[in-house]
C-alpha cells in the first residue's frame, strides 16, 4: 500500500513527542512528520508516516487494521495524531 492508493484520507504535519512513533519498516521515527490516514476496501485503515519533505513512507505499527465500529476515519486520524504527539514509540490506537 502507498499513501496515494487509499480512498478517503486525512493528512497532517506534526512533531512527534519524545520517543516518536513505531513503524514496521525502520522502527522508531521522530521529529517533524507527515501523517496520512487512509481507508481501503473492507474498511481497513492504514496509517503512513514520513519525515516531512522526504520521499519514503513508513507504516505505523498496528496498521493496516479494521476501522473501529462507530468511528469515522476523521475521528480515527485525530486519535492517531494524539498518540504521535504523546510519543513513547506510539503505535496505532486500539479503540
Amino acid at each position: 500500500m502507498t499513501a496515494a492508493e487509499g480512498g478517503e484520507r486525512h493528512q497532517d504535519h506534526l512533531v512527534a513527542g519524545p520517543g516518536g512513533v513505531m513503524t514496521e519498516e525502520v522502527g522508531s521515527v521522530t521529529g517533524d512528520l507527515t501523517v496520512v490516514t487512509s481507508v481501503f476496501p473492507g474498511n481497513q485503515v492504514w496509517v503512513a508516516v514520513q519525515y516531512r519533505g522526504a520521499d519514503e513512507w513508513y507504516t505505523l505499527t498496528g496498521t493496516p487494521a479494521p476501522l473501529p465500529d462507530g468511528c469515522s476515519l476523521a475521528e480515527y486520524h485525530e486519535h492517531v495524531l494524539a498518540a504521535i504527539r504523546a510519543g513513547g514509540e506510539a503505535v496505532a490506537p486500539n479503540l
